[in-house]
């Protein structure tokens, strides 16, 4: 197995501040794809990230390979409903856990 980084990129600096209506149901069911990934222990640790240069959503994953991450990503129901979402997969080669 092996982890890797997912950042995911909103389609613009505003977000999520201005979000439509359409966006906050794909975030609903993009939520929710992430709570089954971790109860299904394939997400370590998901969530937003607010920094100076705006919001974004980061998750840490244990896989098999960068092409289970990276469908995993694509899967993702931000990514399939189209509205400009984009994740960059990053592999990560080690990686301490709290007991």
């Amino acid at each position: 197995m092996a982890y890797f980084h997912l950042r995911l990129q909103p389609p613009r600096l505003s977000f999520p501040h201005d979000a439509s209506e359409k966006e906050m149901e794909a975030m609903n069911r993009h939520a929710d794809y992430w709570r089954e990934k971790a109860s299904a222990g394939t997400a370590i640790a998901v969530g937003p990230v607010f920094d100076a240069d705006g919001a974004w959503g980061m998750a840490v994953i244990e896989v098999e390979d960068e092409a289970a991450a990276q469908a995993v990503a694509d899967n993702d129901p931000l990514i399939l409903a189209g509205l400009g979402f984009q994740f960059r997969v990053s592999p990560m080669p080690s990686l301490i856990l709290r007991p």
